[in-house]
């Protein structure tokens, strides 16, 4: 029985001083290296005399921090109005990876904010209200996948809000007002979103049907914005001021003084009425004498039925023709004018009612997407800086609306005047291939699989080279966004095409900035070979997934061949592909093969660089599959082989680029 006791004494007492030693160890429990971090942002970062962190005591006691139930990192950092001053210095709060919570609203932070926020992956909430931080919407921010609330609202912030804050997914609350942000909104997309304000900036064009969800008060304070929940947007160009006789004359109050009229009043209406009855009767005469005169003088020999249909057609704003193009100055006011084989059936009054939505503002004009009110949807482009007069117009017009390819997005119409140039074109559903891109590059995006971006290239491809071969048209404008592609089959379709003759020449070269052919600089005109050089670059945009544009490419000012040259010179080529490429397997031989085309198209010597048909002729016969269209079967299966097989080691080489 003693022993029995002993036993047990000797257990309690080891449990005891086990249970000592782990309190103990949590109660000297330290985050070491955030609380480094912390003494660093205090000891660079001016404020008043609110903070008072004792370097002796342990950071999870301080005013502002908390940490985890361990006391092994810190959760939360909450300084709100404690009277920091001057920018966030780098290297200090981006350290502090566990933190969940940032608060530095209502202080004097200036400048941006410091891109090592980018490694605060596990934040949940960032509040840096009413501030004066400054600099283009934080492009850090948007990599905080797990960010629910986001508060930036009242500060000096400027630029464009990007499309990237989709890559938000969990996002709950977002306030921009009160800032300085420009440009259109976003199509924000997150079904989470139930808090948003941008009002008092400088947005402009449509709101997005995602975001008309929000109250009115949410968008106020931008006065160029438009769409439900504000007014709606006015019209492609104001409407027509109505004529005199269409506006009702002012209605004259009555007189509730005297119930009776007088014996005089009486009379004087009497003798007013018969005035106007026997001027009434004066008119009506003299119509009828005119009506008589007209009548005699239509008999005459009728014109021919051609003449008349081309007439009719005029007068219809359907004019099929050149002979239609050019007819009387007075039938073709007002009226759009239409192709041969046009499948619309519309007018300019139908399209000035059609709602109307700014799809995007390209190098030649603003695009709208219109919906008239029997349902049809069509793409409507309001040119910009055209310097060419109606003639040079109407003629550049008629040969580009002759080009009919399945690969060229259709002219439909246009509408000239001394005020307003219209292009009216299909509506592509499935949007520009920059968007589909570049767009939303994060969690939650569907990558555009190998097998599309060949089925891309090789469309565009062909679109172009009919352009060069059968319409002899300089397409002059290359790049993404104006390669469009259909819903199902991701076909492409190349869009505005041949408006380099309407603009000048001056203007003309800024256009396609990154996707410009050297010798375009010096000459300011662009060819055919220029077509080639910046397909190249479109095709060299399909295979990195970068924009020709893009900074992170490397030293600044580098162009996209140029830095894939670079990377190709020293061997790395593996290295040049997009990483969204890498989930497929048994690609690379076709990567490096399209690679090998998009480099000859972007020689810097002209004569060098392929004919468009022979570009076709190239992508076709890469090593494809036994499909009837040329393309192998869907790659989505990134653990899988695509055609079943490994491609032969010694095609994997990396090609060797001229420079």
């Amino acid at each position: 029985m003693a022993v029995f006791l002993k036993s047990e004494i000797l257990v309690s007492a080891l449990f005891s001083v086990t249970l000592l030693l782990l309190l103990n160890q949590r109660v000297n429990s330290e985050p070491t290296d955030d609380k480094r971090a912390l003494l660093a942002f205090i000891s660079q970062t001016p404020h008043e005399n609110r903070i008072q962190w004792n370097a002796s005591d342990s950071a999870c006691n301080w005013v502002g921090v908390e940490c985890d139930a361990n006391r092994s990192f810190v959760y939360s950092l909450r300084l709100p109005g404690v009277g920091l001053v001057g920018q966030i210095p780098a290297n200090t709060i981006g350290k502090l990876t566990q933190l969940r919570v940032l608060s530095l609203r209502s202080n004097r932070l200036i400048g941006q904010i410091p891109s090592d926020f980018s490694n605060l992956k596990l934040l949940r909430s960032l509040y840096l209200q009413n501030n004066q931080l400054s600099g283009e919407f934080p492009t850090t921010v948007t990599e905080l996948t797990r960010l629910a609330r986001l508060d930036l609202s009242t500060n000096n912030f400027t630029g464009t809000i990007p499309f990237a804050v989709n890559n938000l997914t969990q996002l709950t609350k977002l306030f921009l007002e009160n800032n300085g942000f420009s440009g259109q909104l976003p199509s924000i997309n997150q079904q989470s979103l139930v808090d948003f304000n941008v009002s008092n900036n400088h947005l402009n064009g449509s709101i997005p049907g995602t975001l008309s969800k929000f109250p009115a008060s949410a968008f106020t304070g931008n006065f160029n914005l438009c769409g439900a929940p504000l007014p709606p947007c006015n019209p492609f160009f104001p409407s027509p001021a109505p004529s005199p006789s269409s506006i009702a004359p002012p209605q004259k109050p009555t007189s509730k003084k005297s119930k009776k009229l007088s014996t005089a009043a009486i009379i004087g209406i009497s003798v007013g009425s018969a005035f106007i009855l026997l001027l009434l009767l004066l008119i009506l005469i003299l119509f009828l004498r005119k009506k008589q005169r007209r009548r005699t003088t239509s008999k005459s020999p009728k014109p021919p039925a051609t003449a008349r249909s081309v007439a009719a057609a005029t007068e219809m704003g359907t004019s099929s023709s050149k002979e239609d193009i050019t007819g009387s100055a007075e039938a073709e006011r007002n009226k759009l004018v239409f192709f041969n084989g046009g499948v619309y059936s519309f007018d300019l009054e139908d399209l000035l009612r059609a709602s109307a939505e700014v799809l995007g503002k390209g190098s030649v004009g603003t695009s709208y997407k219109a919906v008239l009110e029997e349902g049809t949807t069509v793409v409507v482009k309001r040119l910009k800086d055209v310097v060419v007069g109606k003639k040079e117009f109407e003629s550049q017009m008629d040969v580009l609306g002759k080009i009919k390819h399945e690969n060229v997005v259709p002219l439909r119409a246009f509408y000239y005047s001394k005020d307003e140039k219209l292009l009216v074109c299909d509506f592509m559903p499935a949007g520009s291939l920059s968007a589909l891109l570049h767009g939303s590059r994060g969690s939650g995006r569907t990558p555009l699989d190998w097998d599309n971006r060949m089925r891309i290239a090789l469309s565009a491809a062909r679109g172009l080279a009919h352009l060069h071969v059968s319409g002899k048209v300089v397409h002059g404008d290359i790049k993404s966004s104006n390669v469009l592609l259909r819903q199902q089959d991701h076909d492409a379709c190349v869009s505005d095409f041949g408006l380099n003759a309407l603009f000048g020449a001056s203007t003309s070269t800024n256009r396609v900035a990154g996707y410009r052919a050297p010798e375009v600089v010096e000459t300011r005109k662009v060819t055919f070979k220029s077509d080639v050089y910046s397909f190249g670059v479109l095709l060299l945009e399909l295979l990195t997934g970068k924009a020709p544009n893009q900074a992170s490419l490397g030293e600044e000012g580098i162009d996209l061949p140029r830095w894939v040259q670079s990377v190709v010179r020293e061997e790395w080529t593996a290295e040049v592909f997009d990483v969204e490429l890498m989930r497929y397997q048994n690609i690379e031989e076709e990567m490096v093969q399209l690679l090998q085309i998009a480099m000859a198209c972007v020689s810097t010597v002209p004569d060098q660089r392929p004919a468009m048909p022979d570009v076709v002729r190239m992508i076709e016969d890469m090593n494809r599959g036994e499909t009837d269209d040329g393309l192998r079967q869907s790659s989505d299966e990134p653990s899988k082989g695509s055609d079943g097989h490994t491609p032969p080691q010694e095609s994997r080489t990396p090609p060797r680029a001229s420079t």
